[in-house]
């Protein structure tokens, strides 16, 4: 756009950083420009802005060079350098002055890897003569000769392009980019130097979006796959020589001709293999740099770019291993990308790398195994190929240890793993960071991490041992913490020892529930409590102390608190009912009618049904409350009712409790029974219509529509053995045992599970049998 009598051109420069250059003695200055058209107005009526840098190069710099003086000269011959930066021009040729080369190759390799978007200068691109942007034409005259001539030519290209300034001037010139683009495509299997040195003035096009249409234009993302694809064929083909050889040195120890020609085989190897990691690594960042756009990054998941990353992870070259993983890493984010990782065995070769000295692969490993984390089986892998007690290490790490843990975390989701935790150290590890939080919030990543682990009854073991579990119970009770609560909750679900160690506790969980504080603290102490299935628990006396029967009632009443709470209120009157004096307590202060009135609101959620049945079940073993069960409530008609509800666990827990009343009442026993064959009776009926329909016959038994009027046709009681009234619950225990009536509920005793997950396994019958 040209400005015309109405319109004026005003450019603006920005300063921005001053750094030192990373090979040369030279001082790199930032900037900004920017141009806008004004209007009569003097308002902005068109702006681009553009940036770019300026090198001063500093050739006299030496040991004996005056620092302030040279500064002072720096900022006023270069215009862009506000003068009071003088200082720190000052200060950063002082660093130039004192800044010694690296001496080696192995120095060269401790620098720091490159970030993403930069490439350090590596062997082959360097010339005598300064590359000149006005001697272009030269340049691409030498693409036409000998290869030694294209290196040359190529390599002057690149010295310009490694100058963002220069890369606007040379996209204009079709004629040096086509002439590349053809040299590549024509001569890269002859000379990796040469292949590597024209994807690297590609890159420099790839680091800034605006020039990726470019790059597509010339089709360069594809042939650095072709190129990557090649190259990784030849290092295989160099590996089997090279065991072929050691294998023969091996088999004839003493043949020095052999040994010889070994040592110069590997030599060679050496030596190509730092020239093709070279290559692999320009054509990698490139790629990445090209993947910012998802559609292209498709088309290279098409062409199978996840095996050939995944297949450079056999490399040792560190810098290159950093690339690969974080492309790797950006690539796992979507679900397809993520099963190739998985079919090629990531997890696998990514293990080798945890732990190393590299920080940045360190950290860049690390993120790629989280993404993976996420998927059940890449979980197993991660366990199986020995992970585990490796990120349990970086616990400790304070740079890895966040993404370790979340790792670990997602890791402690599976049952099966859970238990592997307990031959590692992290349990102590865990428990020590609990502790050393003080009065402040946990974090959310390490008490997730603690309430996963304490679902399994090892791990749970191992936290409670010394001051463990009052540790923790001090803490929560303090903090009225809820999460470090629902932790406690979970060591409570396990039978055994771990039950008794809370006997001393329940006073104060009890009173927490009587404070009715925090809901969500509330529900995990009522929670805690509900798991507590401890003969020697004297419930009656806790509730009397603590006044809570008319708190349970109370919140039985539908919408009278959260729908979590009232679960829980009711879970934890199914525990108490175990005990005969409490269970006559609650039924005297009318829990039963509120409880079918809770029944009644909420008969569409099958998780409150079965715990309700299961209250009564519990009731209808003590003589006091079977009596009120059945004679002054509609229960058994409600339990009639679910007899055959589609929910595998109702129609269990129901039966079982049916069973009992039938034993003890033969009026109910007389409709339960003929309910149950009623139920039979219409199963076959609409299995003789459904046969009907489908053979198309008017009647199945012949033309006599009085056929099934016959009486002999239907089940009857004649000859079923009626319930003895001397069978006490024992009897069916065994039975149901032995048929898997009772066993099939979740827990070995047939507690119904809850949203909440694993329940407590207690005695059905708490000790009451024949002997009462």
């Amino acid at each position: 756009m040209q400005p015309d009598d109405s319109q004026y051109l005003q450019r603006k420069c920005r300063i921005g950083d001053i750094d030192v250059h990373p090979t040369e003695k030279a001082l790199v200055v930032y900037y900004e420009v920017e141009a806008s058209i004004l209007g009569e107005s003097g308002n902005a009526r068109h702006e681009e802005k553009k940036e770019g840098q300026k090198i001063i190069r500093l050739r006299s710099l030496n040991s004996s060079t005056d620092i302030s003086s040279l500064a002072r000269k720096v900022v006023e011959e270069c215009k862009i350098i506000h003068p009071s930066k003088l200082a720190e021009v000052e200060h950063l040729l002082l660093y130039l002055k004192n800044r010694k080369k690296p001496s080696s190759k192995s120095e060269k390799k401790e620098k720091k890897p490159p970030k993403p978007r930069e490439l350090l200068p590596f062997e082959g691109m360097e010339v005598e003569e300064e590359a000149n942007i006005n001697k272009i034409d030269e340049y691409i005259e030498l693409l036409y000769e000998s290869v030694p001539e294209k290196v040359r030519g190529s390599t002057l290209i690149l010295h310009l392009a490694r100058n963002p300034d220069n890369l606007e001037e040379l996209l204009h010139n079709e004629t040096a980019l086509g002439a590349l683009a053809r040299v590549l495509r024509e001569d890269w299997k002859h000379s990796v130097e040469l292949a590597t040195i024209i994807v690297y003035v590609f890159f420099c096009f790839s680091s800034f979006s605006q020039f990726h249409g470019l790059i597509t234009h010339y089709k360069i993302g594809a042939l650095c796959m072709n190129i990557i694809e090649h190259e990784l064929k030849k290092y295989d083909l160099w590996q089997d020589e090279l065991e072929k050889k050691s294998k023969a040195c091996d088999e004839d120890p003493d043949n020095q001709s052999l040994r010889k020609e070994h040592e110069k085989t590997l030599k060679k190897y050496q030596s190509l293999l730092v020239k093709q990691e070279q290559l692999l690594r320009v054509a990698f960042y490139l790629l990445l740099n090209l993947s910012e756009d998802t559609r292209t990054e498709l088309k290279m998941r098409n062409k199978n770019i996840v095996h050939l990353l995944v297949k450079s992870l056999e490399r040792e070259n560190e810098e290159l291993l950093v690339l690969v993983v974080s492309f790797l890493k950006k690539l796992s984010i979507f679900l397809e990308n993520k099963n190739d990782m998985a079919e090629m065995d990531t997890v696998e070769k990514l293990a080798r790398l945890v732990p190393c000295e590299h920080e940045d692969m360190m950290n860049v490993t690390l993120r790629l195994l989280h993404n993976l984390s996420f998927d059940t089986g890449l979980r197993t892998k991660m366990v199986h190929v020995g992970l585990l007690p490796k990120l349990t290490t970086l616990l400790g790490d304070d740079t890895h240890k966040h993404i370790a843990m979340r790792i670990l975390y997602h890791i402690s989701v599976d049952d099966k793993s859970k238990s592997m935790f307990a031959y590692t150290d992290c349990i102590p590890q865990l428990m020590q960071m609990l502790f050393e939080h003080g009065e402040e919030r946990i974090d959310t990543e390490l008490i997730s991490f603690c309430i996963n682990l304490a679902a399994n009854k090892t791990n749970a073991q191992i936290i409670c041992e010394g001051n463990g579990l009052k540790m923790l119970m001090k803490r929560a009770l303090k903090l009225k913490d809820p999460l470090l609560m629902k932790m406690i909750r979970n060591i409570s679900q396990h039978d055994g020892p771990l039950k008794q160690l809370f006997i001393d506790y329940v006073g104060d969980l009890a009173a927490q529930i009587k404070l009715e504080g925090d809901e969500e603290f509330v529900i995990e102490c009522l929670g805690t409590m509900a798991n507590l299935t401890i003969p020697d628990l004297d419930w009656e006396l806790l509730l009397k102390e603590y006044n809570l029967v008319p708190f349970l009632k109370d919140h039985l009443k539908p919408g009278s608190a959260e729908d979590d709470l009232i679960l829980e209120v009711v879970i934890m009157i199914g525990t108490v009912s175990m005990d005969d004096s409490c269970a006559v307590m609650l039924a005297k202060s009318g829990i039963i009618p509120a409880l079918i009135e809770l029944l009644n609101a909420q008969q569409e959620d099958d998780e409150f049904v079965c715990q309700i049945i299961y209250v009564f079940y519990q009731m209808v073993f003590h003589q006091a409350t079977r009596d009120v069960i059945i004679k002054d409530t509609q229960a058994p008609a409600y339990l009639i009712d679910l007899m055959h509800d589609k929910n595998v666990e109702i129609r269990q827990v129901c039966d079982n409790t049916l069973d009992i009343i039938a034993e003890y009442d033969e009026e109910w026993g007389k409709k339960i029974q003929s309910e149950k064959f009623r139920w039979h009776n219409s199963q076959w009926l609409e299995m003789v219509e459904s046969r009907q329909m489908e053979d198309g016959e008017p009647y199945l038994y012949g033309d006599d529509p009085d056929a099934l009027e016959q009486p002999d046709l239907f089940y009857s009681t004649d000859g079923m053995m009626p319930p003895e009234p001397g069978l006490s619950p024992d009897f069916y225990s065994q039975f149901h045992s032995q048929n898997g009536d009772f066993n099939a509920c979740n827990g070995a005793e047939g507690r119904p599970a809850t949203a909440y997950g694993f329940r407590p396994d207690e005695p059905f019958f708490h000790g009451y049998g024949s002997s009462r």
